[in-house]
C-alpha cells in the first residue's frame, strides 16, 4: 500500500524536500515511507535538507537525531519534527 499523506505538515516537508534536494518533480507522488536516499538524495543533500527544515519549522535537530534514519523518508522526517515540537519547553 502506498501511503501519500496530504496533511499540512507533510506538504510543508515535501516542499522543503523539493526545494533543497535533487529529487525535483518527484515529491508529489513519492510515498511517505520510501527511501529518499534510494531515490537519489546524497549525504550532502541531506545536510542541506536538515538546515532547510530547521529554518522552515524554526527548530533545531538535537545531536542525537543527526542520523541518516531521521532523514530517510517523509515519514521519518515527520516523526522527528513531531517529536521535536512536542518535547520543546
Amino acid at each position: 500500500m502506498v501511503l501519500l499523506s496530504k496533511s499540512p505538515l507533510t506538504q510543508r516537508i515535501r516542499a522543503v524536500i523539493e526545494n533543497h534536494t535533487p529529487l525535483l518533480g518527484m515529491c508529489d507522488t513519492f510515498p511517505d515511507n520510501a527511501s529518499l536516499y534510494d531515490a537519489g538524495m546524497t549525504s550532502l543533500a541531506s545536510v542541506s535538507l536538515m538546515l532547510a527544515l530547521e529554518d522552515e519549522f524554526g527548530i533545531e535537530f538535537p545531536d542525537h537525531m543527526l542520523r541518516r534514519e531521521v532523514f530517510e523518508s517523509v515519514s521519518s522526517i515527520r516523526e522527528a519534527l513531531n517529536f521535536i515540537t512536542t518535547t520543546e519547553t
